[in-house]
């Protein structure tokens, strides 16, 4: 059995004590809030941190809330079970609620929140092991190694970013709400990743994500798409996010397209989301960006399935997403935020 090394525990009431820890923590404290990643990673020894800064007592991090504009305000600590759940999201935001009830299983959706998903560590099938199987191999430049197994003549980490929630978010163009010694910032969620598979996050060390903000989209429509071995509980070996705005004639007026799990950081496609532009959603349409999208999309061969599979399903699970939006799969288009039929 696996078990937690010993660290220090600290229960901050707001923000701004919670950035006081992690500034005096000194690189050696680490956040927490649901704890369902950040705790098998500490027992596996591939995060070891001196200090446990827990975000569960602070109110400011809780909730969803709308805001003055129309805009909907997410606590970072809301858990995925809460935020698949509310009826806002289910109605304006459906690729969000899908992501959200995509990850793992109930009683972890319960546990994990949108903030430890959206700062979930990349994976790599020879960084996420034990401690003795990693030492077997001669470990990886992620963690205690100086190379990259996955491409040894690489001089970066190709271990992949697989948080559901992100792609979706992006594509519904949220923004992050940071706060640090150094006071707030917002950026958009997309800026909140770089193609790193170490350095995977734009978020400083000593700052705090606290709140995810969604702006109102009442005439767009979304979707998310996942791939895993097994119907529940795996990480993404593929998600495919979609949102689109149409004309009262079904005419794209702007569209997002954003891949999950085919790179360090979530994969924004604008040519492929400019292909539909001005265009209905037709087969013909739809397969051509899909296309674009298999063309771009380069996976690596450390995740689940081989990666020629991965990549042939970005052009399938797209042309389904976008046949779900365009209602042209009637199966597709019967999807509850479940993810079932």
């Amino acid at each position: 059995m696996l078990r937690l090394p010993r660290f220090e525990y600290a229960a901050p009431h707001s923000v701004t004590q919670a950035v006081a820890y992690l500034r005096d923590g000194a690189g050696e404290a680490v956040l927490v809030a649901g704890g369902t990643d950040l705790y098998p990673n500490m027992k596996r020894g591939l995060v070891e941190p001196r200090l446990l800064i827990g975000l569960s007592a602070i109110p400011e991090l809780k909730g969803l809330t709308q805001g003055a504009s129309g805009e909907l305000v997410i606590g970072a600590c809301a858990t995925l079970s809460e935020v698949a759940r509310d009826a806002r999201v289910r109605a304006g935001y459906r690729a969000l609620a899908l992501a959200a009830h995509s990850v793992s299983t109930p009683t972890l959706r319960n546990m994990g929140t949108l903030g430890g998903n959206l700062c979930l560590d990349t994976r790599c099938n020879y960084f996420n092991q034990s401690y003795q199987w990693r030492q077997s191999i001669g470990f990886c430049m992620k963690k205690d190694g100086d190379i990259c197994l996955v491409a040894p003549s690489s001089p970066r980490c190709w271990a992949i970013s697989s948080c559901d929630t992100a792609p979706a978010l992006i594509a519904l163009g949220a923004s992050a709400r940071l706060a640090g010694p150094r006071g707030e910032r917002v950026i958009p969620v997309e800026s909140l990743y770089r193609d790193d598979g170490i350095d995977y996050l734009t978020k400083q060390a000593d700052e705090i994500l606290v709140q995810i903000v969604v702006p109102p989209r009442p005439d767009w429509c979304s979707t998310y798409w996942k791939l895993r071995r097994r119907g529940s509980f795996d990480f993404p070996i593929l998600g495919v996010a979609a949102a689109l705005q149409s004309d009262s004639n079904g005419f794209v007026r702007e569209a997002r397209i954003v891949l999950g799990a085919v790179a360090a950081h979530p994969l924004t496609l604008p040519d492929a989301a400019e292909l539909l532009v001005g265009k209905a959603l037709s087969e013909e349409v739809i397969a051509g960006a899909a296309e674009l999208a298999y063309r771009v999309a380069k996976p690596a061969d450390n995740s689940d399935l081989t990666l020629g599979y991965r990549k042939r399903m970005v052009r399938v699970y797209l042309e389904r997403a976008l046949r779900e939006l365009a209602a042209l799969d009637r199966d597709s288009a019967l999807r509850d935020e479940t993810g079932a039929a």
